[in-house]
């Protein structure tokens, strides 16, 4: 396995002046613990952090290969009040032990259980990078267990201003929550001869969630590694076949019990994309693990699943564990400060996806994968899989075109009707994102009533280029009578210096009246953007639905005839040609906003055949109705 990029520290303000909470060693060290089970956890066996004394010994469990957990010594150096926030602590301890020698703290141990004289301490957690020995921060099991049982109610969603161009968009743009808790210097007062001391000054963070990307190329990685570092995940590359979709699987007292690897399956399918890391407590069909946040999702809905570790990779800067998902048993319903919360028997609403590929040397591929529903994670798994898939088997140098018609079926609407074509060096990347970002629109609405029942893509792509620009238009004659019908040529020049002449014949409407008439013809992202409808609040999901239906197309010609006369935009709906004493009933004193006054109207609109090209540009010319 290669690893990508690996993590880039975040530097925050300084935690200063905290107090460390140390006390003199008393009583003699334990050496040999047990380990406690969940029931006797859930009836007192938990240490709580004010009993903690610097030297005392116990054991951690994590799993380094297999699925069976192995154990590893832990020693108290002392408990760092105020982090990670108010009334929160967090415990120093070092490591030890023939494993730990060899890996130090990895990424994927998070969320090791951590006992003293056989009750439960918390989770390791924390890391510090660079450390020269195996250092750690443990988040107490008390504050994972209470941030999940007071937990607020889910607050509903107001619905957000939508801008048109922003619907129109198709270059990618992902955005996933900051980590939670970034690292940053560890500075606080400590008493003389602390055994905190040493460790002054050094980075601490959280310890890096590794996500295993199977069936991902190595330069798709690479083109969102960024986005995953700065949330506080460690891309990873995985090797063998998809991850089946099955259904839900059945559980016992053995399922994700302390100790054992647990993953958070985010795509599964002819792709497989999991987060791994280790359960902390499981009290009856609860489970605590992490220890810190995934991402800090709060409320959540994403697949729970077993998981194999393959090994553990040693790595000078971050160590990491290579895991494998298994049986789906349950769902992560909580991504919070302190950890992730799952509950056994439910099963998680994924959005289904099937994407055929008609690829440049003729062959046809199908790939049928199911990802979360989640307003962050969604866009951006769906932006690597369909980038993904074409770029696997496309060339990656030089202009491509890539066509993609598909449909985004929404529960209790109209489908989302998809048409876009791309000729460009990022055409894949474009086509990608032509995908994501309305799915992004949805999820991010603000309403809640958002259920994507499922995805349907074609694709197509050839390694010819086909893009040209709209150089100039002219008409046969610039004065006209109503209902004539005029010759409008566009002459419009390839990439490869090729002039070709496209006629467009236009109608003069028979109602129109003497005066100018501004006719216009170009691609739909630029009229797109020159349009009066600039932004608007949807009342509703079936509002926002049809406004992204009524995105005009990237890779054809329309054409629109203006007039300047007064109207006004509402929301999206263009009310043009309207009397004077509407306009002025709209500005008098007694009422104010709620529309966009025109200086122009719209005539009519009409989107033009699909050319060979794909043409960018646009002009205008006047004509004068006699």
């Amino acid at each position: 396995m290669k690893l990508m990029k690996t993590k880039q520290l975040i530097s925050i303000v300084s935690l200063i002046c905290l107090t460390l909470v140390s006390a003199p060693l008393t009583g003699r060290a334990q050496e040999k613990t047990s380990v406690m089970s969940a029931r006797s956890a859930s009836t007192g066996g938990i240490l709580p952090v004010d009993d903690l004394r610097p030297g005392m010994k116990g054991i951690a469990r994590s799993v380094f290969s297999g699925s069976a957990p192995e154990e590893f010594g832990i020693e108290i150096i002392g408990v760092l009040p105020g982090f990670t926030g108010p009334r929160q602590s967090t415990i120093i301890a070092k490591l030890s032990g023939q494993n730990v020698d060899r890996t130090g703290v990895f990424a994927g141990m998070s969320g090791s259980p951590v006992f003293i004289d056989g009750r439960l301490v918390g989770a390791v957690a924390y890391s510090f990078p660079f450390a020269k020995e195996p250092i750690c921060g443990i988040t107490p099991i008390e504050q994972m267990i209470d941030i999940f049982e007071s937990a607020a109610p889910r607050v509903a969603r107001q619905p957000k201003p939508v801008s048109m161009s922003e619907l129109a968009r198709t270059d990618v743009k992902t955005v996933l929550p900051k980590q939670r808790v970034p690292g940053g210097p560890l500075i606080a007062s400590v008493a003389a001869g602390s055994p905190l001391a040493p460790y002054m000054g050094q980075t601490i963070q959280p310890i890096a969630t590794p996500v295993v990307f199977t069936g991902i190329s190595q330069e798709t990685l690479a083109l969102f590694s960024d986005d995953l570092t700065r949330a506080g995940l460690l891309p990873v590359a995985g090797v063998g076949g998809a991850a089946p979709i099955t259904p839900l699987s059945s559980f016992d007292d053995k399922t994700l019990t302390p100790g054992t690897s647990v993953s958070v399956q985010l795509v599964r399918g002819d792709y497989s994309i999991a987060a791994s890391g280790t359960v902390t407590f499981r009290k009856g069909e609860q489970i605590y693990a992490f220890g810190h946040p995934f991402l800090g999702l709060g409320g959540s809905d994403m697949p729970m699943t077993e998981s194999s570790v393959i090994t553990v990779i040693p790595n000078a800067f971050n160590s990491f564990k290579l895991a494998v998902p298994g049986n789906m048993v349950g769902i992560i319903s909580q991504d919070r400060a302190t950890g992730i919360y799952g509950q056994l028997g439910r099963a998680a609403k994924m959005i289904p996806v099937t994407l055929n590929l008609h690829t440049s040397r003729n062959r046809d591929e199908k790939f049928s994968f199911e990802m979360v529903n989640d307003e962050y994670l969604t866009p951006l798994l769906m932006t690597v899989a369909v980038f993904n898939s074409i770029n696997a088997r496309e060339r990656s140098m030089g202009e491509s075109t890539v066509s993609l018609r598909g449909s985004i079926n929404v529960d209790g609407q109209p489908p989302i009707q998809l048409e876009r074509r791309f000729s460009a060096a990022n055409a894949s990347l474009l086509a990608a994102g032509a995908v994501a970002n309305p799915i992004s629109d949805l999820l991010n609405s603000g309403f809640d009533d958002v259920t994507i029942r499922g995805i349907t893509l074609d694709i197509s792509a050839s390694e010819d280029a086909q893009a040209a620009t709209l150089e100039r238009i002219s008409l046969d004659r610039t004065e006209v009578s109503s209902g004539d019908t005029v010759d409008l040529q566009a002459y419009i020049r390839t990439d490869a210096g090729k002039l070709f002449v496209q006629r467009i014949p236009v109608q003069i409407p028979a109602e129109a009246s003497a005066g100018q008439l501004m006719i216009t013809v170009g691609d739909g992202a630029a009229l797109q953007e020159s349009s009066a409808a600039k932004s608007f609040v949807p009342t509703n999901l079936g509002q926002l639905v049809s406004a992204i239906n009524k995105v005009k197309k990237n890779d054809r010609l329309y054409l629109r005839l203006q007039r300047p006369t007064p109207g006004v935009v509402i929301g999206t709906s263009e009310l043009p040609n309207l009397p004077p004493s509407t306009v002025a009933t709209l500005n008098s004193d007694r009422s104010s906003g709620g529309y966009s006054p025109l200086a122009v109207s719209l005539v009519y609109e009409r989107e033009l055949a699909p050319a060979e090209y794909v043409i960018n540009g646009q002009q205008t010319i006047t004509v004068t109705i006699k």
